[in-house]
């Protein structure tokens, strides 16, 4: 987990633990959580959308032999 997101996990929890109704970030701490928030999405989008041409899809094939049965 990068560092932002990890940062507004623990703020989370501690919030939640006080039980209060807000959560407040300075900009820094906001502006940080977006761009890894952005960059993790970027990821998640090209890996859902790379595909290797070279490789083929992969064919499994299970056998399952119970043997004999008396």
């Amino acid at each position: 987990m990068t560092m932002h997101i990890k940062r507004f996990m623990d703020k989370m929890a501690m919030v939640e633990a006080k039980q209060n109704k807000d959560v407040v970030l300075p900009i820094s701490d906001a502006r940080g959580l977006r761009d890894e928030i952005a960059k993790l999405l970027s990821d998640i989008y090209e890996l859902n959308n790379t595909k290797s041409p070279q490789k083929p899809d992969e064919v499994i094939q299970v056998e399952i032999k119970g043997g004999t049965f008396k």
